[in-house]
């Protein structure tokens, strides 16, 4: 089997969240995944013994977020290494896997260029496959620690801006610990926040059609006792109308050149709101997020979705005609639907952009330029 489930005992204590990590039991080294799709209702985990089934993880939602898929498109190349798969291969599936976060085409590029690296300088299979894993153990750790640091200038720039405490702050989409090394983007600056006692309320949007803030940044937020509300996509508009927000705070899954940012659908409805409304728009996301490569926003590649993500609802633990989980109808048999993963932020309606290398503000295709450079000087030292 190329996968497999594992449930958490019934009654056991909550583990400590690891979205992924590495394995290595008596059968053979494995990928584990906590499965984000049966949260919050179940903690359960997806173990990978190839890329092949790590590939179906990534498209279907069992492990996302643009830091965390590339720690994954590492330990991905890691696990075809180890495993005496064909690297190269491999790496191309993992990079196809989704089009719009950058983070992971990183990840396997590093960590295959760690294997490639070691072969060329004459080192065996085993040898190799350990460089691979290495490297991504490594940007484990890294962007553990980038979270820290963003979640610390996040902090910062929060008391600049809004003196006095008291944040009531707008998020959308899952930017924890789900998506992350460490306890995430955005919501690690929430959470810096809420455990200084500058934390008045966490404002969260479902994030339609998936609701991965109803399902789980609610799912984090309850863990980490914070004050959180949860509203529809569309009531954003009526809670700034009736001034009950002090930030906006989203991560992002690709940075271009020129500051654009892409980021789960609905980000930029969020934008214009808060332009209008005198709100601070801040993108919290590691320098890992930014690609030079992309000169602009319309230069990057927004990702289509299936449209049963909106003709239907999915609920594992619902039941619908035939058995437990499966899809729940919505609209009419045959109904078109528009679904792209995300949405595209211009520079101007960002505030700032928080990075684990400093904050940027105004955001400019210059100021992208040095926190880029910035960050590949300590990645080489």
């Amino acid at each position: 089997m190329a996968d497999q489930y594992v449930q958490n005992p019934a009654g056991s204590e909550p583990p400590p969240l690891p979205a992924l990590r590495w394995d290595e039991p008596p059968e053979g080294p494995v990928l584990v995944l906590l499965d984000q799709t049966r949260l919050p209702a179940d903690e359960v985990e997806l173990v990978c013994t190839d890329v092949p089934a790590l590939v179906r993880a990534i498209q279907t939602l069992v492990v996302r977020g643009a830091p965390l898929l590339g720690i994954a498109g590492a330990y991905g190349v890691a696990l075809a290494a180890v495993r005496g798969y064909d690297v190269e291969e491999s790496a191309e599936l993992l990079e196809r896997a989704r089009p719009t976060a950058v983070n992971l085409a990183y990840g396997v590029r590093r960590a295959v260029a760690a294997y490639r690296m070691a072969v060329d300088k004459g080192a065996d299979a085993e040898q190799a496959a350990h460089a691979a894993l290495s490297t991504a153990k490594a940007l484990h750790q890294e962007d553990a620690e980038a979270s820290d640091r963003m979640a610390e200038h996040g902090l910062v720039l929060l008391d600049e801006l809004l003196p006095g405490g008291g944040h009531r702050i707008l998020t959308h989409c899952n930017t924890g610990a789900l998506v992350s090394g460490g306890e995430g983007t955005a919501f690690a600056v929430a959470l810096r926040a809420h455990r200084a006692g500058r934390l008045r309320r966490l404002w969260v949007d479902e994030t339609r059609p998936l609701l991965q803030g109803a399902r789980l940044t609610a799912y984090e937020a309850a863990r980490s006792g914070m004050p959180y509300t949860l509203l529809t996509d569309s009531a954003a508009g009526s809670l700034f109308a009736a001034g009950e927000v002090d930030a906006v705070l989203i991560g992002a899954d690709r940075i271009a050149a020129d500051g654009s940012v892409a980021n789960k659908v609905g980000s930029y409805p969020l934008a214009v709101l808060a332009k209008y409304h005198h709100v601070p728009f801040i993108v919290v996301a590691p320098t890992t997020t930014i690609d030079r490569s992309t000169p602009d926003g319309a230069s990057i590649e927004v990702e289509q979705r299936s449209g049963q993500e909106v003709t239907e609802v999915t609920a594992p633990q619902i039941a619908v005609a035939g058995g437990v989980g499966g899809g729940l109808s919505v609209a009419p048999l045959g109904t078109q639907a528009y679904n792209p993963a995300f949405d595209v932020t211009a520079p101007d309606l960002v505030t700032a952009i928080v990075t684990e290398q400093g904050t940027l503000s105004p955001v400019t295709g210059g100021g992208i330029a040095e926190l880029w450079a910035r960050s590949r000087q300590v990645t080489i030292s």
